[in-house]
């Protein structure tokens, strides 16, 4: 039994295609990414697979349950934290814990093994209310609600928007140690380099999915020989490349700009003397690995309803 699927997933706000025959299948214990901007269908996949909302055409399960005709069981397995902090704020920490036991027949005691390492955290502020804590500490407390049932099934939508780098990072080891436990967790996000912790992930843009791989599978699929450029004037870099002839593809990249050719071999020498005999001084170039961002890069340009920003 596979613990998520959908197939042909549609969903439509008004004339607006938020997913486009999205198909999509979590094995068990897996730690799966949706990767994507905002915008790409992310929500509105989690929502759809959560049983939250309704989606146009298409199927889902979870569990091998039916997310529309079984969707009262469904919400017994599985955890949902919303991409917004969405706890009772003027509640304490104990409290929403308690309450949200609660509402599942359970005892934070009876399963406080599973989010010890998480409450830990967050315990000496138990008698704190929730709309006291910090961004970090939301989050801790928010995940701690939707495990404290023993969930099959964690859905996470963009848990570490808005929050600081280091407990971006202790979510991300969070969600690592639930995978001893063999709980299958699907999770979004924006940030590119989170996909690198993910065991597969999934590139969404403009309601479409357009890769399914693992992060090392993906960047090993990277069609061209990837080349990074620099000079004193990355605007003029980028005008100059996208005007020669062989370009392929040109886009920024922090300091860099980041370019792939239309022929399979190039020399660099000769890019790095087309940009200075066009008034480009120091230029530096030279052949790099491609990165999950210069695979949704190349990605959406091939996709038929991209259009830039």
């Amino acid at each position: 039994m596979t613990p998520i699927s959908a197939e042909n997933i549609v969903m439509n706000y008004g004339k607006v295609k938020a997913l486009d025959a999205v198909s999509l299948k979590v094995e068990k214990g897996e730690l799966f990414g949706l990767i994507g901007p905002d915008g790409a269908g992310k929500t509105s996949l989690i929502k759809i697979l959560g049983t939250l909302l309704l989606a146009n055409s298409g199927t889902a399960e979870i569990e091998g349950m039916d997310v529309v005709k079984q969707y009262q069981n469904i919400r017994r397995q599985i955890g949902y934290m919303p991409g917004k902090f969405s706890l009772y704020q003027d509640l304490t920490v104990e409290e929403n814990l308690n309450f949200y036991a609660s509402i599942f027949g359970t005892t934070l005691e009876e399963n406080y093994d599973l989010i010890k390492d998480i409450y830990k955290q967050i315990e000496p502020f138990k008698k704190r209310r929730a709309g006291k804590l910090s961004g970090g500490m939301k989050q801790k407390l928010a995940l701690s609600c939707a495990l404290i049932h023993k969930p099959k099934v964690l859905f996470l939508d963009e848990p570490t928007r808005g929050v600081d780098p280091v407990s971006r990072q202790d979510l991300w080891d969070m969600l690592q140690s639930l995978k001893k436990d063999n709980i299958t967790i699907l999770v979004s996000t924006a940030y590119m380099e989170e996909a690198l912790l993910c065991d597969r992930i999934s590139l969404m843009d403009h309601g479409k999915i357009l890769a399914t791989n693992s992060p090392d599978g993906l960047i090993a699929n990277f069609e061209k020989p990837l080349y990074a450029i620099r000079s004193g004037n990355s605007f003029k870099v980028i005008k100059k490349l996208k005007d020669y002839e062989h370009a392929n593809s040109v886009y920024p990249f922090g300091d860099w700009v980041h370019y792939t050719d239309k022929r399979d071999t190039i020399d660099p020498l000769e890019i790095k003397s087309y940009l200075e005999n066009n008034d480009t001084t120091n230029v530096e170039i030279k052949q790099i690995k491609a990165s999950v961002e210069d695979c949704y890069m190349s990605l959406t340009s091939k996709n038929q309803n991209y259009e830039p920003a």
